[in-house]
Order: C-alpha cells, then sequence, then structure tokens
C-alpha cells in the first residue's frame, strides 16, 4: 500500500467558506412556502414560480437503490429512483426516502450524475476510481450524517476538482459500512488528493484511514484484496 504524498493545498484558509456553502445548501430543507391570495389563485403561473423560487443544481443527479435478492444478478438489484435537478427536489426527496442506516442489511444507495450508472463498468466510471472509507464503528447518526454531508458537498461543487466526480455510495453491510466517492480519472492526482484532502478535512474522519483503489484493480480482485493507490 502506498502512502499519498500529499501535496500542501490551502484547506484551512478555505475551509470556513467550504462549510458556509454546505449551510447554505441546508438552510433550504426548511424552505419557505410562498403566500397567495385565495382570490388570484387562478393568476398563480407555475412556469414562473418554478424560475423565481427553484434552486437548480449544476448537475442533475439521480439516487439509485440496490436491495439484496440472491434470486436476481447484481444489476437487476440495482433501481433507478429519481433525478434530483434543484436544492428543492434533493431536500423533498431526503426527507421522504429512508435514511442509510433504516435500510436493511446489505442494500445500498448511490447518488450519481445524470446517465452515470453505480458500476464500475460504466464508461464515466472504467477508467477512474474510489476514495474509500470503513465506518462501521462510527455511531448510526453520524453515519447518516457523514453519508448527507458528501451528498451535500457533491451538489453544491465543494471540491476545485468537482468535474471529476462522477458519484458516492454507502454499502451497508453486518460488519462493515462502507462509503464511497467515485471519480472519473484514476491518473489524476491531482484531483484525487485534492478530493480525499477535502472529504478528510470537512467531514468527522481524522482519525480514519481513506483509501483510494482503482476500479481496474476492484473488478481483478476481492475487495479485501484490493491495493491502495494513494492512502490519507
Amino acid at each position: 500500500m502506498a502512502s499519498a504524498q500529499v501535496q500542501s493545498f490551502d484547506f484551512m484558509e478555505q475551509q470556513e467558506q467550504q462549510r458556509q456553502q454546505i449551510e447554505n445548501l441546508q438552510k433550504h430543507q426548511q424552505h419557505e412556502a410562498v403566500p397567495l391570495d385565495s382570490d388570484n389563485e387562478d393568476l398563480f403561473d407555475d412556469e414562473l414560480y418554478h424560475v423565481e423560487y427553484k434552486h437548480p443544481l449544476e448537475h442533475v443527479w439521480t439516487l439509485w437503490y440496490l436491495e439484496n435478492d440472491r434470486s436476481k444478478h447484481w444489476k437487476d438489484m440495482l433501481n433507478e429512483i429519481t433525478a434530483i435537478d434543484s436544492v428543492e427536489t434533493f431536500w423533498g426527496l431526503y426527507y421522504t426516502i429512508k435514511t442509510p442506516m433504516e435500510l436493511k442489511i446489505g442494500c445500498d444507495y448511490s447518488m450519481f450524475k445524470k446517465d452515470i450508472k453505480p458500476m464500475w463498468e460504466d464508461e464515466a466510471n472504467i477508467k477512474g476510481g474510489r476514495w474509500l472509507v470503513n465506518v462501521a464503528k462510527i455511531a448510526k447518526v453520524e453515519v447518516d450524517r457523514i453519508w448527507l454531508d458528501i451528498l451535500l458537498m457533491m451538489v453544491g461543487r465543494i471540491f476545485e476538482y468537482s468535474d471529476e466526480i462522477c458519484g458516492a455510495v454507502i454499502n451497508i453491510r453486518a460488519k462493515s459500512n462502507k462509503i464511497s466517492v467515485w471519480t472519473a480519472n484514476g491518473s489524476n492526482e491531482m484531483a484525487i488528493l485534492e478530493i480525499g484532502q477535502k472529504l478528510k478535512m470537512l467531514l468527522p474522519l481524522q482519525a480514519y484511514n481513506l483509501q483510494y483503489q482503482l476500479h481496474s484493480d476492484a473488478m481483478c480482485k476481492i475487495s479485501s484484496g484490493v491495493k491502495s493507490v494513494y492512502s490519507l
């Protein structure tokens, strides 16, 4: 396992600004209703409402859900839930579905940019890799919070190399819950390290070991045998 030669990113100066960006996204979870005069409801323009009161995201994202069923092929267990194109859509969905730690053992949530499937073989993923962290020993509420913060960091484009990010996955397992952030190019060292450093700095993961693995290696070996290209 190779240790990353961590470059000197100026994270500390940017940290407060980045946390503020996340907080701004979080504020929309209590979206204020638009008051309507009951006498003028017929004059309400849905299209105008969408333009003025929706906060579109830079990218459209797709939420995926996998429920373990040994009678099915892995790809047949993967279900596309819905597209997420605005802050309001994000929070509306988040408060409708179960949190990760409410899922049954063997289930996954994935959120990826539109038209990217959460699988190694997808054209957008196949040359990339993932930052992986084992969160088995963290309290359930903390696991849910870390997952939420990662989603907010992705949709809020907190990373300098946000365009390199394909999506994120959380695996709920009996012994080892895992969260991973997938990137497009496993050769882009600057992007990989910047993304990994920010995950480490902005999330409560300082005591945990983050491993970057190439999808090409994962496809050839079982998970426990996959080598790490970088470690933070």
